[in-house]
């Protein structure tokens, strides 16, 4: 299909040539398997793609933020946010996609906040994609209330205590089992008192070099969509953990997190957009080959057509959005530019995790009405891409609603919108 010249968000030399080498990967090694990939982890949710992710790995597709001391990229979280589009474009299930968004957005909050000694312990084998490092907040009570968090950590001498339960967590499978070294989780639990200033964040390494930690027992699921990236939980009884582990101090996890979100959502965001653009194609190539009422092409009605226009208005929104806030990241852990704090991010990566995943279900969805009944089968894999995308619909760093309250929080005045 034929996209709009777009003079407002260009990329540099070098930023292009990294798309290309990133686009002809996975044109050469993602597209070609993405389906056989989802089949495969649907009937068997330990079959998960351990090789394809070493290939990545060996193309340098994680820690792209981090420093190149630890094994990563030295690049910018632009260069991520190019990446995850790319890897979703060739899955749009999203799975590899979200796998590839966790081992780049949660590694970078982990040399941002952790100590040298960690950081050289995981990021290596992240980055090698021998290890995995994700996001573990949600518990089975919900996601969003992060204030509400029930596991604890008591400190006990120089280590952490463990006990509770977190749920619906991403790369479980390939954490406690399928990975040649493990890996772990930038993980929130109780330290202190009730409320959100109780809480600390951990690297918290359930398995390394291949060794499971006493304690830890855990669970994986039974996906609908996106099956070729587990999803699972596990409970903790009296796990410990070494005092090292604990990410900046103590008391500031919530703060940690949330600062580690508005990372991780331009990414999601990202693989959404990615997954759109395939959507798209799909839909053209359709609308060529589909004839009626005399031979003519189904966008000729403006039934189809009209839609059609809307909905790519609406993604060219969001890969503004994405493309802004990813930006703006390095301009403020990057480049340290001082115009710029944190909290600048809360909006534009906001809008871009709303718009973002809205978008591509929609799109998924007329699509399907698009291709008609051959959508409702097994041997079109559009419905794949449907549940994959859903998945950040449904929640996953922020539910929906969380983002237009913050979005709201942020332009109206906190005052205003608490009364």
């Amino acid at each position: 299909m034929t996209y709009v010249k777009d003079p407002v968000l260009t990329f540099s030399d070098e930023e292009n040539l990294f798309r290309e080498s990133v686009r002809d990967f996975c044109q050469k090694y993602i597209a070609p398997k993405w389906v056989e990939i989802d089949e495969e982890a649907y009937k068997d949710k330990w079959k998960l793609p351990v090789d394809l992710i070493a290939k990545m790995g060996e193309q340098g597709l994680f820690a792209i933020p981090c420093d190149p001391k630890y094994g990563g990229q030295g690049g910018t979280y632009t260069m991520a946010t190019i990446a995850i589009d790319e890897i979703a474009y060739a899955d749009p299930a999203v799975a590899l996609a979200v796998y590839a968004l966790l081992n780049n957005g949660w590694p970078w909050m982990l040399q941002y906040l952790g100590n040298e000694g960690i950081c050289q312990e995981i990021i290596p084998q992240v980055a090698k994609g021998k290890g995995f490092f994700g996001i573990a907040t949600t518990e089975p009570q919900g996601g969003s209330d992060i204030a509400g968090t029930t596991m604890t950590a008591k400190k006990k001498g120089n280590v952490y205590v463990f006990n509770g339960e977190k749920a619906y967590i991403s790369g479980v499978g390939e954490t406690f089992k399928a990975l040649p070294w493990g890996g772990g989780f930038f993980l929130t639990a109780r330290t202190g008192g009730p409320g959100h200033k109780g809480l600390s964040s951990f690297a918290f390494m359930p398995r390394k070099n291949g060794k499971l930690k006493p304690g830890v027992t855990p669970t994986v699921y039974d996906d609908i969509g996106r099956t070729g990236l587990s999803t699972g939980g596990w409970a903790c009884k009296d796990m410990e953990l070494e005092e090292e582990y604990l990410l900046g101090k103590e008391g500031m996890g919530f703060y940690n997190v949330m600062e580690g979100f508005n990372a991780a959502r331009i990414v999601v965001a990202a693989a959404t957009i990615g997954g759109s653009r395939w959507l798209l194609e799909q839909a053209v190539q359709w609308f060529a080959q589909r004839k009626l009422f005399g031979g003519r092409s189904i966008a000729s009605f403006q039934g189809v057509a009209f839609p059609f226009a809307e909905l790519y208005t609406r993604f060219e929104a969001a890969r503004y959005f994405v493309y802004r806030a990813a930006r703006l990241f390095d301009e403020i852990y990057i480049k340290k530019n001082p115009n710029f704090k944190p909290r600048d991010l809360n909006v534009p990566v906001s809008m871009a995790k709303m718009c973002g995943p809205e978008t591509a279900v929609d799109l998924a969805e007329e699509v399907m009405k698009w291709y008609g009944a051959y959508a409702y089968t097994r041997e079109c894999p559009v419905y794949k891409a449907w549940l994959g995308l859903f998945s950040y619909c449904i929640g996953a760093e922020g539910a929906q609603n969380i983002m237009r309250y913050i979005i709201a929080r942020d332009t109206i005045g906190t005052e205003i919108v608490k009364a």
